[in-house]
């Protein structure tokens, strides 16, 4: 095998586009000079349109944990009450941020695999009035769910005042997100999913009604301060050294979402996720989400008569193929596809035929191109009607 193919298939880091590799490699330049003002300047706009908004994206040189982070100190006071949606891993980790500063965290925690009862948080917040903030997670990367943060949205409403803080990290910019319209008050993303570039970039967003708190908020907090993103970038700065080598990668990524435009590119994401979900269905595989939660940016495989991590070593071995495991409560019990950003039905196709060789190769008695037969409908039914050509 080629000693440096890797087709890399988990929900992020993502493949980065040539193209956006090559901006990369600009020299560099001076972070306080009018060619980075320019930079921030032209990032702006098409930012907020992925976001769905007209309010200012800071970018937070750092993880996608960075923002999180920065949306708990900013937002809600020490021994404040809060109430966090966990649907997964990174559920988890939201309410583990709030604990590490001293926040009173009420946890909601549903069945890993289920998407939120949106009903069921509105009848908590009305039981727990002193709630100031709830903390949910747009696509729940551990399980392949989406979340239904707009309904969510509107049935927090109806009985509180809470802010609404989205973690959108691992599929804002491939499913529509619409911030101001949906009422979300503190929006995340990172640069390492959907937005095609490497890890290092994370953004957050805040409503008119977040920065009413951000002004009064008392919480320590110096890097995270938004208080100071928002005052450099009426500058076209930022309080500290900006990744800039990242930031001209972005300005690359942002011209090549606008150029596909954002509907084609949320179009595309759910084609794939119904190519890979249609050949497990065929290959008799468990799939751990039902259709009406599953994300377009990542598949959750539960199967029950392998183990998903021998699968994943042959696939590494013999394909370069990588695909991710189950993290916590689900450490070996699945494994996750990845199909955000730059990826397209070719390699939904390319993934699901070395993925039957992987299972003949361990003794697993599956029908050769059943499952990319399954895909290849689905792709022909997308953009035909006609699926009976094959």
């Amino acid at each position: 095998m080629l000693e440096d193919y890797q087709l890399l298939r988990i929900p992020g880091p993502t493949p980065v586009p040539p193209s956006v590799q090559r901006a990369m490699l600009q020299p560099m330049i001076g972070h306080r000079d009018q060619e980075t003002k320019d930079l921030l300047t032209r990032i702006q706009s098409p930012l907020k349109a992925i976001f769905g908004t007209e309010l200012d994206v800071f970018i937070i040189a750092g993880s996608g944990t960075a923002a999180l982070e920065a949306a708990v100190v900013n937002t809600v006071e020490a021994k404040e009450e809060v109430l966090v949606l966990v649907t997964g891993t990174f559920g988890d980790r939201f309410a583990k941020i709030c604990e590490a500063n001293h926040i009173a965290v009420h946890r909601y925690e549903t069945k890993w695999g289920n998407a939120l009862n949106t009903k069921k948080i509105r009848d908590y917040l009305a039981e727990n009035p002193s709630i100031t903030a709830v903390f949910a997670t747009y696509c729940e990367t551990s399980t392949g769910v989406l979340n239904p943060i707009q309904e969510l949205a509107q049935e927090i409403k109806k009985v509180s005042d809470a802010l609404l803080i989205v973690d959108g990290v691992s599929c804002v910019g491939a499913v529509e997100t619409k911030m101001d319209e949906w009422g979300i008050d503190v929006l995340i993303t990172g640069s390492q999913k959907a937005l095609m570039l490497p890890p290092g970039l994370s953004f957050i967003a805040a409503s008119p009604k977040a920065w009413q708190r951000i002004a009064r908020i008392k919480q320590h907090r110096f890097y995270f301060d938004l208080r100071k993103y928002h005052d450099s970038l009426q500058q076209d700065s930022t309080p500290f050294t900006p990744a800039i080598s990242l930031l001209y990668g972005l300005e690359q990524s942002l011209h090549l979402i606008e150029k596909e435009g954002l509907p084609s590119i949320y179009s595309r994401h759910q084609l794939m996720k119904d190519m890979t979900r249609a050949a497990f269905r065929s290959l008799r595989i468990p799939l751990l989400t039902n259709d009406a939660d599953a994300s377009p940016t990542v598949t959750a495989i539960k199967p029950t008569s392998f183990q998903p991590d021998m699968l994943r070593h042959i696939l590494k071995k013999e394909f370069g193929l990588v695909v991710a495991g189950g993290q916590n409560k689900l450490k070996g019990k699945i494994f996750r596809i990845g199909h955000m950003g730059y990826c397209h039905p070719a390699d939904i196709l390319q993934i699901i035929s070395c993925i039957e060789l992987g299972l003949r190769k361990m003794g697993q008695n599956i029908a050769l191109g059943s499952g990319t037969k399954a895909a290849q409908q689905v792709y022909l039914k997308y953009f035909q009607g006609d699926e009976d050509d094959i």
